[in-house]
């Protein structure tokens, strides 16, 4: 099972985009935090083979995600001055050096099957959420899952909804430059090692670090909330990186610390940004539901 974590965790930021006035110094006030794993889902509609038959296969298992009653982490009712968004990594890819992984970053990888379903499933869980926006990268991967996502809001208002899916290239993967294609060990352990602790001097050729990355994640955040009404929710569908830099925000963590955070693929957090105060909540982060598809393989990226 994927362990998760409940959070309530509230952060005065910088001013954001949908802000009138600008803010001092961060604040971070600890409620509460809890170490959590995810419980199982029940299904009135799914096929005979609901259990991989090797659990550390990356093949998809056969099933049908129907009517699966997700119910996930507790979270309050949305404060009427605040905004939510759900934050969703897309699931397993194909990684293109096969047996060889490799970090392919912002190069438009596909899904794998298992991949595929992850996603489905991620989007069982949102379908009993109303989204005002459904948010993507404009990568393929991330592309599916938000496509899953809207056709499940449409079936559960049993209605044609009246909006497509928001792409936002700053929600794209980090752009990894002339690393991509290259395992690890040929990029250099001691280089990808001052490449997380934002040396800029270590950014690969033709890409870009991580804050650099960071500051366009959270322009396109800032950009899908300032179209927004207060009191609503929306759900963004990218990447582990891009995941990584709208958490380390909101949790106050440094960019040189964020390349530590787990992000399972097709996992969900929970943020609620509040717009008079600019206080952020997380109220859960990595909720990846257990409805017994194999174990992804989730190497560099």
């Amino acid at each position: 099972m994927i362990p998760y974590i409940v959070t309530m965790l509230n952060r005065v930021p910088k001013a954001f985009a949908f802000q009138p006035i600008a803010f001092g110094p961060s604040s971070l006030n600890k409620v509460s935090a809890t170490t959590c794993t995810s419980s199982r889902s029940t299904a009135s509609n799914i096929g005979t083979r609901l259990f991989s038959s090797s659990s550390s296969s990356s093949s998809s298992t056969e099933i049908e995600i129907k009517n699966l009653d997700i119910k996930g982490p507790e979270i309050p009712p949305i404060p009427p001055m605040s905004k939510r968004l759900f934050l969703v990594r897309h699931g397993e890819v194909i990684n293109p050096g096969g047996d060889r992984p490799v970090y392919y970053g912002s190069l438009d990888v596909s899904l794998s099957p298992l991949g595929e379903q992850e996603a489905k499933v991620a989007s069982e869980y949102l379908k009993q959420f109303e989204l005002q926006h459904v948010a993507a990268s404009p990568l393929s991967r991330a592309k599916f899952g938000a496509n899953q996502v809207l056709s499940r809001q449409q079936q559960q208002q049993q209605k044609e909804t009246n909006y497509e899916i928001k792409i936002f290239n700053g929600f794209t993967e980090l752009d990894r430059g002339a690393w991509c294609g290259k395992t690890k060990d040929e990029i250099g352990i001691d280089l990808m090692t001052r490449f997380d602790s934002c040396d800029e001097d270590a950014t690969p050729e033709g890409g870009e670090s991580y804050p650099q990355l960071k500051t366009r994640v959270l322009e396109a955040r800032d950009e899908l909330l300032d179209g927004m009404d207060c009191g609503m929710a929306s759900v963004v569908v990218s990447h582990l990186q891009v995941t990584r830099s709208m958490l380390s925000d909101a949790l106050d963590i440094p960019t040189h610390e964020m390349c530590n955070f787990k992000i399972a693929t097709a996992s969900v957090a929970c943020v609620d940004f509040c717009v008079s105060s600019g206080q952020q909540t997380v109220h859960f982060q990595n909720f990846k539901p257990d409805v017994g598809l194999a174990t992804s393989k989730d190497g560099a990226n």
